[in-house]
């Protein structure tokens, strides 16, 4: 995610796999105890007395080993086993002795993540967030309704997953644990050779007493293990041999994969529909023929026409046996959804769907009892519109869970990138390789040395130690061409190489690397609402309870003219009575109405968008970033690292003291030494070059004390004997360094060559000057005047001076530009754009811009800048390409567009399916929608808006750069 280099790399903790192996006694006991600390302020203590007996009380509970109480602080230190006892417990104990604890250390928030079953439409997903936040010790809850997905933060101290699983099956729905905790830092194991409880009990204590482990599972059923671990502290490899260390080698320990949860519930889901609509079809297929096709064939008609007992003939029996499996059988499930649904007091798709059905069921029952009892009474069931609604409806939630899966596609081919196995070299103490094996993935540690040959994937983030080749990373940053990498350069786990061997060391392994990272942030992204789905949420609110009230006026508006003659008997339909006519209607407006369709709108687009987004290089956080980004009418961008490659360089340096060069560029160096700054690095690389070509090669920089950073002036500092101050005019005149014509003069020559001037003052006296030049990205120009025909205007602001920055503009096609602007300067302007009615997007890279990012509607970093800046932004340019700010606006204003199109669909069929369900067309055309009919128009609403979000997977990027080779066709991965 970083620039190609060596700098800004995490020291790991682990060295080497052999110094983190763990050394086991022989002797080793069960007896080895992991405690914690606890503590906190205890209010109501008045003498040595009272934190006696709370010392006393607390000794006595199992678990705690041991407690301290200071009388004239109130301060409590608690010592406990957390296996016997938790944090929670202890503070009902001492509430119990009738004081009060302050200050009571939550342990940091665990998030569990959850299959949720059952949902239907948007009502359901907001009634279980309500539940779910009403269960104590839940902090937040999120709940995804086209994901099927729920993401709680909750104390562990007060609940756990358990409760939320009970939680979730007490408000009607099902619920599987995807993980709890950091699913990363988990290992599944398959062990062969445990063959007794004792042979368990010693694995598992051996485990437990590793440093860095915090839980075991043992599965003795199925040989299994799953560690939970701290990977600073130890890693897979270090808990495998010690596995083996515990059995003296007789343990066989290997790594085993829990199947994706996500992709095998979907499966799961698929066939479970599936099997409902064929077993459903192979009963209604049947009902609609003796109902509606074989009456009207000879000698068919006759035979089903037969009298079994009175007017009870042979084809309302045969329909009546069909039916009935499908009814209660069948379309139980719908009787779940509905019986759960209303004892939550909320109404939703299976609240319609049972009352639309049991309507024509037991309508049909009434005239069967009627034909039995009656000699002469003539009626007609509607056993068909019963069967044939439940299939119709079976069907379209089979289609709509296969067009579901194919929302999470971009997901999918992210998570399938990492490659299962490696290459791991060993060697010897004079760097010769001694040893080369292959080993799972998940057993690579930070520093290892892996062996990348060509046509084979990275499997984990690192830098080139040897060799040279192409690594082609389009699958990361939607980048077509392949990147030359050397020694020195990073690479991406997941990516391909494509022709030469490299060796590389790992950097970031497991939950660290990029690949990991992105998935995190599109998984979360895909599960955040966005600000414009309230309105869906607004909607179904009281949209069922509208629709149950507008059927039964229905059923009222052509049930009541018909006993009174209000309409021609000739509208009636043949061996219908105006009863039937009415409850036909009445059902049909029920199914029709149905809200699933507008609580699928919003999130399927944002899907499919973020999905796309990443797979493109544009890393976007979630449905409120997607929106806002498409109202931005200003970008607001950041010179150094943004507009500019961000590899500055000294091009000239100037004395106005007589002082040696070596000596002045030690001693502005040594005050650059410590900041962050990219022009602060150019200058100690120029210092180092210059050292190399006199002949000293020595790295040691002189000592700076009172370090201090001026932010947007530079920084100050005691080097030796002497003050020095190395900034700009602003620094200078602040520090009262009077700045002479031929200072000036200097400054301002180079300034006209869009080069930046760093000043620096010995004492309080100028000494000389860095002309510092950061060359334009190559894109720039085309991306400002791209931005400005999509009616986006395009300001500077920078900490640079006004000369440099109004050159730097000018080439780039930038109007207005803010110089020598703070960190708080720029997030203030960004502000007063706000204030002018403008949505403005911030892009930057540094630390300095997280005010700004913060304080922008959209804050967008550049992929290789500081993670401070990559943390505050909503959209994260993964390339490092400012074509992308154009691409993440352009999908924005597309998926926009693409919801407000799923909510016509969603809309569309309710507006006009509902008046012409309720019959409105009939007295004219002779037009009526049947039930069935109705179901089949149900289902094809929610269809048609996932496919409609589907076809953000054609998204094609609106500008491609291709000068100087720099960037290819990068719109399809």
């Amino acid at each position: 995610m970083e620039l190609d280099g060596k700098e800004n790399f995490k020291v790991p903790l682990l060295q080497d796999f052999s110094e983190v192996a763990v050394a086991v006694s022989p002797s080793f006991s069960n007896g080895i105890k992991k405690t914690k600390t606890m503590m906190c302020n205890i209010r109501g203590i008045k003498c040595a007395s009272c934190s006696s007996s709370i010392e006393s009380a607390l000794g006595k509970i199992r678990g705690i080993e041991n407690v301290t109480v200071s009388p004239l602080h109130g301060r409590c230190v608690i010592n406990y086993q957390p296996q016997f006892i938790n944090a929670k417990i202890i503070k009902e104990a001492i509430d119990g002795l009738g004081f009060d604890i302050e200050d009571f250390p939550e342990k940091d928030i665990t998030v569990c993540r959850l299959q949720i079953k059952g949902m239907a439409c948007t009502s359901c997903s907001e009634f279980l967030e309500h539940a779910l936040l009403m269960v104590d010790g839940v902090k937040k809850a999120v709940v995804g309704l086209a994901i099927e997905e729920a993401k709680i933060h909750y104390d562990p101290n007060i609940t756990d997953s358990e409760h939320l699983l009970e939680a979730i099956k007490n408000a009607g729905f099902g619920a599987d644990i995807i993980n709890a905790g950091d699913e990363m830092n988990k290992l599944h194991l398959k062990i062969d050779g445990l063959s007794s409880p004792e042979a368990e009990t010693l694995v598992q204590s051996r485990l437990e007493a590793i440093e860095g482990v915090n839980l075991v599972e043992m599965d003795a059923r199925n040989s299994k293990i799953t560690i939970t671990y701290d990977r600073d502290v130890t890693g897979p490899r270090s808990l495998i041999q010690c596995l083996q260390q515990a059995g003296d080698g007789f343990y066989n320990a290997s790594v085993c994969t829990p199947p994706r949860r996500r992709e095998t519930e979907w499966q799961q889901e698929i066939q479970i529909y599936k099997a409902q609509f064929l077993w459903s079809s192979l009963f209604s297929i049947p009902v609609f023929l003796f109902s509606m096709v074989l009456p009207m064939i000879h000698p068919y008609g006759k035979w089903l026409k037969y009298k079994v007992y009175h007017m009870f003939t042979v084809g309302m029996l045969v329909r009546w046996v069909l039916c009935t499996p499908v009814q209660f059988i069948i379309g139980r499930r719908f009787y779940s959804g509905c019986y759960h649904a209303l004892r939550r007091g909320s109404a939703n798709m299976d609240v319609l769907v049972a009352l639309g059905t049991n309507a024509a069921y037991f309508y049909s029952i009434y005239i069967i009892i009627k034909s039995v009892t009656s000699d002469s009474f003539e009626g007609q069931d509607l056993f068909e519109t019963s069967a044939m609604l439940i299939s119709f409806i079976l069907l379209g939630k089979y289609l709509e869970v296969v067009a579901k899966g194919k929302t999470s596609d971009a997901l999918t081919k992210l998570t399938d990138l990492a490659p299962d196995t490696a290459f791991i070299l060993e060697f010897d103490v004079v760097g010769s390789i001694i040893s080369e094996m292959e080993i799972s993935t998940q057993l690579i540690h930070r520093n290892d040395i892996l062996k990348i040959i060509p046509g084979t994937k990275i499997p984990v983030d690192g830098i080139v130690i040897k060799g040279q080749s192409h690594v082609n990373e389009s699958m990361i940053t939607g980048e077509a061409r392949p990147v030359a990498k050397r020694p020195g350069d990073k690479v991406i786990g997941g990516t391909m190489n494509e022709n030469g061997c490299l060796l590389i060391k790992a950097t970031h392994v497991g939950s660290e690397t990029a690949l990991s990272q992105i998935v995190q942030l599109v998984e979360a992204a895909q599960l955040a609402r966005a600000p414009v789905q309230k309105l869906a949420d607004q909607i179904s609110k009281f949209f069922v309870p509208m629709v149950v009230f507008a059927a039964f006026i229905t059923w009222l508006g052509w049930f009541i003219p018909g006993e009174v003659g209000g309409y021609p008997r000739s509208w009636i339909p043949r061996a219908m009575d105006g009863f039937e006519l009415a409850l036909q209607f009445g059902i049909s407006v029920l199914v029709v109405a149905c809200p699933c369709a507008l609580g699928l709108a919003t999130p399927t687009a944002v899907m499919v968008a973020t999905g796309k987004g990443a797979s493109q290089g544009v890393l976007i956080k979630g449905g409120s970033a997607l929106e806002k980004a498409h109202k931005v009418k200003t970008v607001v961008f950041d010179k150094t690292g943004t507009l500019t490659v961000g590899k500055p360089k000294v091009v000239s340096t100037k004395l106005f003291l007589d002082l040696a060069v070596l000596e002045f560029l030690d001693k502005a160096s040594a005050a650059e030494a410590n900041s962050e700054h990219p022009l602060a690095k150019a200058i100690v690389e120029h210092a180092k070059k210059l050292h190399q070509q006199y002949g000293s090669h020595s790295d040691v920089l002189v000592e700076v004390k009172d370090f201090e950073v001026h932010p947007g002036a530079g920084v100050s500092g005691n080097v030796g004997n002497s003050v020095v101050l190395v900034g700009n005019r602003k620094l200078m005149l602040a520090s009262q360094v009077p700045i002479g014509t031929e200072v000036e003069d200097y400054v301002s020559d180079n300034e006209q060559l869009s080069r930046t001037c760093v000043l620096v003052a010995i004492d309080r006296e100028i000494a000389g000057a860095f002309a510092i030049t950061d060359p334009l990205k190559p894109e720039a120009e085309r991306v400002v005047s791209f931005l400005r025909s999509m009616s986006i205007s395009s300001i500077m602001i920078t900490g640079d001076n006004w000369a440099t920055a109004s050159a730097i503009a000018k080439e780039v096609g930038i109007g207005t530009v803010f110089a020598e602007t703070d960190p708080i300067g720029k997030a203030e302007k960004v502000r007063e754009l706000q204030m002018q009615g403008l949505a403005v997007a911030m892009v930057g890279d540094g630390i300095n811009d997280s005010p700004a990012l913060v304080a922008a509607d959209v804050g967008m970093a550049i992929g290789a800048g500081t993670d401070v800046a990559i943390e505050a932004a909503d959209i994260v340019l993964i390339k490092n390409n400012l074509e992308d700010v154009i691409t993440a606006i352009d999908l924005s204003r597309k998926t926009l567009f693409r919801i407000r199109l799923n909510y016509v669909w969603a809309l569309g069929y309710n507006v006009l399916g509902m008046p012409i369900a309720a019959g409105i067309l009939f007295p004219f055309t002779g037009i009526r929608l049947p039930p069935w009919l109705a179901g089949a128009c149900m289902a094809a609403s929610s269809l048609s808006v996932i496919c409609s979000s589907l076809l953000l997977q054609s998204y094609r990027k609106p500008l491609q750069l291709e000068d100087s080779g720099l960037v290819d066709d990068s719109s399809s991965v």
